[in-house]
């Protein structure tokens, strides 16, 4: 049966249905390993720079190159990978629709789509930004290198990074920080969430610019490690708990994180569902051999890690997480400017090629 049928309008309908009917058996995977993508080497040749120069002659500005003494070449816009072509919005519908079509050939993936894995690429890319230090963000796309392509909060991406390979090389021009962050926004579309402002920019990185080890959360930790972390990417509270809202897409596995399940019995339906669980359930730690995570007392079938139930612990955490379980469309609108938010740290404002964000259509808006 093609994921394709369960669009936006079907989707919606069919929560209440698989809510009643418990996912109880999950299925865990054979532990594996996955060698990360080969990093491309800068090259020494200064016909990059020619044809940039070239290129602002043509576009008028639009192209964008990002000099730094402690790189050993200039980073350039994935865009400008042609000097001449100058993408427009209708280019980078098309890369949309690819990657939203991409969602649907997950076949027996999970739970029949890549989007909350594509999601998590885009999230994980973006999350490294550290405001004191400037660095970090989507700009550079540097988890295609190691060490941070081996950094174990990054366990598993090498899977969406190939996929989404392959829809670089239909559109080379696109750069991998716009490729990805426009992944995480179709991903979110079209499993039944809010729109997300969207604008390319980002400019693809080298080695050089890869992010230590550490800046993305840790699922064992509490209150004070969440803030630490968001915090320095510049997050408060609320915020955090908006984004935290992500979880009702998806699930754990053994094989990445330790951690094992669902959050949500829709995890391919973006719903509040995530907030009115963590009230409405009742949680107790899961009796089994790995890192410490809390079940579902009713079906045992549903999970909530440390950093999720800390929601409903903390005062100030609780009161937003609260807020959401009983408004699922403040929750979009919330949800929707920290995405939009997120997706951009770390890129220059100047390198944006519009100053108002885009939004891109579903493709079922594009058939209506």
């Amino acid at each position: 049966m093609s994921f394709s049928l369960l669009r936006n309008p079907i989707r919606r309908a069919a929560v209440v249905g698989i809510r009643a009917t418990p996912r109880v058996n999950a299925t865990f995977r054979a532990s594996f390993r996955y060698n990360s993508t080969a990093a491309p080497t800068p090259k020494k040749s200064n016909v990059g720079l020619y044809l940039g120069i070239a290129a602002l002659a043509v576009a008028g500005g639009s192209f964008y190159y990002f000099s730094d003494a402690s790189n050993a070449g200039t980073a350039q816009s994935g865009a400008q990978a042609k000097a001449n072509f100058v993408p427009t919005k209708e280019d980078y519908q098309k890369v949309y629709n690819r990657i939203a079509e991409l969602l649907d050939e997950a076949g027996n993936y999970d739970d029949g789509s890549y989007g909350p894995l594509i999601l998590r690429l885009a999230w994980h890319a973006s999350g490294t930004y550290d405001k004191d230090t400037k660095t970090g963000g989507s700009n550079y796309a540097t988890m295609r290198f190691e060490p941070e392509s081996l950094h174990g909060a990054n366990n598993g991406l090498n899977i969406a990074r190939d996929l989404m390979e392959k829809i670089k090389k239909e559109y080379e021009w696109i750069s991998y920080g716009d490729l990805w962050t426009l992944g995480g926004v179709a991903a979110i579309q079209e499993m039944a969430g809010p729109k997300i402002p969207w604008r390319p920019g980002r400019i693809d990185g080298f080695a050089v610019n890869a992010t230590p080890d550490g800046r993305l959360p840790d699922a064992t930790q509490g209150a004070a490690h969440l803030r630490a972390i968001f915090g320095r990417m510049g997050f408060n509270d609320q915020e955090i708990v908006a984004l935290s809202g992500a979880h009702g897409l998806g699930r754990c596995h053994t094989d990445r994180s330790g951690f094992s399940g669902p959050w949500t019995f829709s995890p391919t339906t973006l719903t509040n569902d995530y907030f009115k669980l963590l009230f409405s359930e009742t949680w107790a730690w899961k009796k089994w051999s790995g890192p410490k995570q809390l079940e579902d007392k009713a079906t045992k079938s549903l999970m909530m890690l440390p950093t999720d139930y800390v929601l409903v612990q903390d005062r100030s955490f609780k009161k937003y997480a609260k807020a959401y379980a009983e408004d699922a469309d403040l929750w979009f609108r919330d949800f929707s400017k920290v995405v939009a938010t997120l997706f951009e740290l770390g890129v220059p404002t100047e390198q944006f090629v519009t100053s108002d964000p885009w939004i891109m259509k579903t493709l079922d808006e594009q058939k209506a």
